[in-house]
């Protein structure tokens, strides 16, 4: 890892009033990432004596700026919740450091996705989750079935599968979440322009409804028609089956494919850690152009406005942001690199997302673009444990108008 170069005159003025260390605090609360950090913490505070860095994993971060006190340095999972700091100038601006210029547009952009303050990039992404159909590969070389790559080539291997009394998909419908974060964004994600649509349904607000030019009912129903095709390829126990069930039962061997994200690799290697398993796009059309990977931003640093320590918050931004350091928490943790000159991922489980992440070819989850006051991922589990389709989409759009109304 590379060594901290002229602290001292980054820290000109910013050092306290008695002449030591500035203290910041580092909000970071990934919970399987804080030794990670906490080591990294422990190290910059040993290379350097002008900045000494306060490692916070609790504290409540609404709260901490609603009372004026936020932390100097947040380093967090970037999503529609986050996204409402930014919008209101509560994030300081990070345009002018280098750190700013490596990050790739591509993945720059799936900040702005969310909401933007004029004139500043507030938000530097760290690390993205790509996520897409988890597969047992065994099983797969076993029957004859090659990665499908179109909808048809899909739907042949789930036929070959169970006609060979192998459960083609192992889903866990008792958690809204899973649904929403798998099969739904996946079909979604795989033909719909999900940054297209949800700009244009932000332009229509309150305009959303049946005959608007965009809307849920209209632009998802063919692709939520899909994901309850796919579903009928699950276990028969899905209603009642949680996340944690999903993992061990795929774990041992009871599904040749679960719809989850890498975050569940670790949970099935600590059943199976031998287990041969591969990543792949879900495949929603017939045309393999249109494959793409569900991604999220995993961890993004930023510094709020009202800090007052602003240069030491940004040497230790810069450090965080070392290559090497990062490259090593995403190989540790299955996370993409986002800047220009990170390294390829090299984890056999999820290098089949690797040419698709590389090339831009990837969507931010619908489920995520929907405030949390909407229970999106409620409506899906209705859809996919047996609801009506049109109606709980057009729901679904009425939820978006009369929230716009409130805005």
């Amino acid at each position: 890892m590379a060594g901290i170069i002229g602290v001292s005159a980054a820290l000109t003025g910013c050092a306290n009033s008695g002449g030591g260390a500035t203290e910041i605090t580092f909000h970071m609360s990934k919970p399987e990432a804080i030794p990670y950090f906490r080591d990294l913490v422990a190290q910059f505070n040993e290379q350097q004596s002008e900045v000494e860095v306060e490692l916070d994993t609790a504290s409540n971060l609404s709260a901490g700026f609603l009372r004026g006190n936020p932390p100097d340095v947040g380093l967090l999972n970037y999503n529609m919740e986050m996204s409402r700091f930014m919008e209101r100038g509560a994030l300081s601006d990070l345009s002018d450091m280098a750190e700013a210029d490596r990050i790739r547009p591509e993945v720059q952009d799936l900040v702005d996705q969310y909401a933007t303050y004029p004139g500043r990039t507030s938000v530097l992404p760290y690390s993205v989750a790509a996520a897409s159909v988890i597969y047992n590969v065994d099983i797969f070389e076993e029957n004859g079935i090659d990665i499908p790559t179109t909808w048809d080539e899909l739907i042949d291997a789930c036929e070959t599968l169970e006609a060979a009394g192998v459960t083609p998909i192992f889903s866990t419908f008792q958690e809204p979440w899973t649904i929403a974060q798998g099969l739904f964004d996946y079909t979604v994600g795989g033909s719909v322009d999900v940054a297209d649509f949800f700009e244009q349904m932000n332009e229509l607000g309150t305009e959303v409804g049946p005959d608007s030019p965009v809307s849920f009912q209209k632009d998802m129903t063919e692709p939520v028609k899909k994901m309850v095709e796919l579903a009928g390829y699950s276990n028969e126990n899905a209603a009642s089956r949680t996340y944690g069930d999903g993992n061990v039962a795929f774990a041992n061997g009871e599904a040749a494919m679960l719809m989850q994200g890498p975050w569940a690799l670790g949970e099935i290697a600590k059943t199976n850690d031998e287990l041969n398993l591969g990543t792949f796009p879900l495949p929603v059309t017939d045309n393999p152009d249109d494959l793409k990977v569900r991604v999220n931003l995993d961890l993004a640093l930023w510094i709020p406005e009202i800090s007052d320590a602003q240069d030491a918050a940004r040497t230790f931004v810069s450090f965080l942001m070392e290559q090497d350091t990062m490259d090593e928490y995403n190989a540790t943790y299955l996370g993409f690199g986002t800047t220009t000159d990170a390294a390829p991922v090299t984890d056999e489980r999820i290098l089949g997302m690797q040419e698709y992440y590389e090339d831009g070819r990837f969507y931010l989850g619908a489920s995520q673009r929907v405030h949390l006051s909407i229970p999106t991922a409620n409506y899906i589990q209705a859809i996919a444990t047996g609801a009506d389709i049109d109606s709980t989409l057009r729901r679904l759009d009425a939820d978006w108008a009369r929230l716009a109304l409130r805005d």
